[in-house]
């Protein structure tokens, strides 16, 4: 039943964080209603069920497989016992918020829910939250904010959303492009801020792997279409790794082409490579090239072979700046990049800590 106060209390809060992880839950497995100890009549469950199935109309590569995918994930970190272990790290979470700030927050909308965090992080942390949807992403956080006001009545006072300006505020969370953190730092420069820059990811294999492992590492590079910061985008393997491992691995991933936004990028870096005299290796739905850098073009993976993973692991210190996460033994393992925990801070900077220290 919804709680009749405006100002939740961090408990109350916690509990219908810990609801909405139930709700995503059971629309991650696309299940019908079931019932009312869901916390939402019929008519409310399936409207933000046609919210997840209408993302797709909005933005070609939000199908509703990933979607859904996108609705898992969050039902696993917002678990009862989970979201109190991470809690329980802060313990200024239970006190009274004073002063309350506005928080302006700047969405990305490459990948479904992505901005997610940030406003769930203003709002456990007692502050307001001023949010600017991507216009790629325009209805789903709004959605789940919905239902967060049916548990707690006040919330939608709490987490308003502009389509416009966002006017007013005393502090600052963006996200975008490095063109658009420029931009960013420079209207925003003289407010308490976190602004995001471009990331990706990669996985160092030391040839070890198991056909297993290497099939779970498919899900790091297709999952989302490869468009997220923690996509790899990039393998370092020995030099005497054999590709064809890789490739057998992920043929499971083979439909992705058949996307028509996916298979116009395959089609168009291919024919790019080929007119420049490009050698790579090609699967029919990935291709792969020998090259140093570490964002590779939608469809394509690099690779960089190593004899030495100490100078493997010199070189991704000294690119930290530009890496959100590494996959590999002794690193995040292998079909977990987009599965984030609730303690995986975008960028590695503790976005509830920056809340509660805002004065």
């Amino acid at each position: 039943m919804p709680i009749p106060t405006m100002l939740a209390t961090f408990d109350q809060r916690t509990a219908a964080l810990t609801q909405l992880g139930v709700v995503m839950a059971h629309l991650a497995r696309s299940e019908p209603w079931p019932g009312h100890g869901i916390g939402l009549d019929r008519m409310e469950y399936d409207a933000l069920d046609a919210v997840v199935r209408g993302a797709y109309a909005t933005n070609g590569w939000f199908t509703e497989e990933n979607v859904r995918h996108a609705f898992g994930s969050w039902a696993d970190a917002l678990d009862g016992e989970g979201l109190k272990r991470w809690c329980d790290t802060y313990p200024a979470l239970s006190s009274a918020r004073s002063p309350v700030r506005t928080v302006g927050i700047i969405l990305a909308g490459n990948i479904p829910l992505v901005g997610l965090h940030d406003v769930l992080s203003v709002w456990l942390a007692g502050h307001r939250a001023k949010v600017k949807c991507s216009s790629q992403d325009p209805a789903l956080i709004p959605g789940l904010i919905d239902v967060l006001e049916r548990f707690v009545p006040g919330t939608a006072t709490r987490i308003t959303f502009s389509p416009g300006r966002l006017g007013e505020v005393e502090a600052m969370i963006a996200t975008g492009s490095n063109n658009t953190a420029r931009y960013f730092e420079h209207y925003f420069g003289h407010l308490p801020r976190i602004i995001r820059k471009s990331r990706t990811s990669v996985a160092v294999l030391d040839g070890t792997e198991t056909p297993e492992e290497l099939a779970s590492l498919g899900e790091d590079v297709f999952r989302y279409f490869g468009l997220g910061c923690r996509n790899v985008s990039k393998l370092y393997v020995p030099n005497d790794f054999e590709l064809d491992r890789f490739f057998t691995a992920v043929f499971p991933w083979k439909d992705i082409v058949l996307h028509n936004k996916y298979g116009n990028n395959y089609d168009y870096t291919r024919a790019l490579w080929m007119l420049d005299g490009v050698k790579f290796l090609e699967n029919g739905f990935l291709l792969v090239k020998e090259d140093e850098a570490l964002a590779s073009p939608m469809a394509s993976v690099f690779v960089q072979r190593y004899t030495d993973r100490g100078a493997v692991d010199y070189e991704l210190a000294a690119q930290a700046e530009s890496l959100q996460c590494i996959i590999g033994h002794h690193a995040l393992p292998f079909g977990k990049a987009q599965t984030p925990g609730l303690a995986d801070f975008a960028d590695g900077v503790d976005t509830l800590r920056f809340l509660l220290d805002l004065k």
